[in-house]
């Protein structure tokens, strides 16, 4: 009985927790595709829950779960689904979660896509942080990557792969290649580590972007219904059209690493990973998830007993602005 006491009495270092948010927070916005009014309501959720979806816009409310195998179309975004029930856009919101290390979190929704906002996360990240983040009594789960995996596509001018290695931590490197005077004019390829970075400072604010004759064709589609000047970089066939330019000298790049980073959150929990890439995108982002989980022997769940053997740039909630 004395040897159980003084066990209980031991302090144990702190275990690294998983997290949500506080309290509940909602945003109003329109669909980028669907130009449809949608609102938002984020929700805290119970450890191990994941990050769910939930239409409540249905006659009965349909729960989506994060996963790799939800995601059901990669073209123009990332949609997940479950039966009949999507929801379009995700990886804006879902890579302001990785940035910030959420968990858990319902995120209830009227519609069938995310509201685009202003075209980055950094909408999304200023409600999360609004909310406030919560420590949970449960460890944090990672997929580490133990051995490299790799997609590839095409040929010389057509060739495109993205990649992921064994990295005690999580960092992104992209590079992008759109032989466009606008783009070529900005950084091609940058290079972000959670560890050493902020992900509120170097990465969130970095816009969607598109051109103005895919735009027109996209519309005859019923697409890009909701995008403008006031959500995304717009380019004619040789400037950025924007009064305000640039958030970034690399926004363009930058842009496709926050991308990266909501498609990778889909596979459901954090990476232990360092992502490499060349003119990747949603669909390529999603292979390479299927690719990795597909051999047991190139991943494993890990947790850490302790804030000091996590990789940097987990240990500590995520910095405010």
């Amino acid at each position: 009985m004395n040897g159980k006491c003084l066990a209980y009495q031991l302090k144990s270092p702190p275990m690294l927790q998983q997290r949500t948010i506080k309290t509940l927070t909602r945003a109003v916005g329109v669909g980028l595709h669907s130009g449809q009014r949608v609102e938002l309501t984020l929700r805290p959720a119970q450890p191990d829950t994941g990050i769910v979806f939930r239409r409540v816009d249905l006659p009965e409310p349909v729960d989506i779960a994060i996963s790799a195998q939800a995601v059901v179309d990669t073209r123009m975004a990332s949609t997940i689904g479950v039966g009949g029930a999507k929801v379009h856009t995700v990886e804006h919101l879902m890579s302001a979660c990785a940035g910030l290390g959420l968990d858990n979190l319902y995120i209830d929704i009227t519609a069938e896509e995310v509201p685009i906002l202003d075209g980055s996360s950094a909408s999304f990240v200023f409600l999360l942080q609004s909310a406030g983040v919560e420590l949970q009594n449960a460890p944090k789960r990672f997929i580490r990557v133990k051995r490299p995996v790799e997609v590839r596509e095409g040929e010389g001018h057509n060739l495109k792969w993205a990649r992921l290695d064994p990295y005690h931590g999580f960092k992104l490197r992209f590079e992008i290649d759109f032989a466009h005077p606008a783009v070529d004019s900005t950084g091609q390829s940058v290079e972000f580590d959670l560890g050493t970075g902020n992900y509120a400072r170097d990465i969130a604010r970095a816009r969607t972007f598109g051109f103005t004759k895919d735009v027109e064709m996209l519309r005859t589609h019923g697409l890009a219904l909701g995008g403008g000047l006031d959500n995304a970089i717009v380019m004619d066939d040789y400037k950025v059209l924007n009064a305000d330019g640039l958030r970034y000298d690399d926004e363009f790049a930058k842009h496709k690493i926050l991308d990266a980073m909501g498609d990778l959150y889909l596979v459901g929990k954090p990476l232990l990973a360092a992502y490499s890439a060349f003119r990747s995108g949603h669909a390529m982002n999603n292979q390479l998830l299927r690719e990795l989980l597909a051999h047991e022997d190139a991943w494993e769940i890990v947790s850490f007993e302790s804030d000091r053997l996590a990789p940097a740039g987990f240990a500590q909630p995520a910095r405010a602005w």
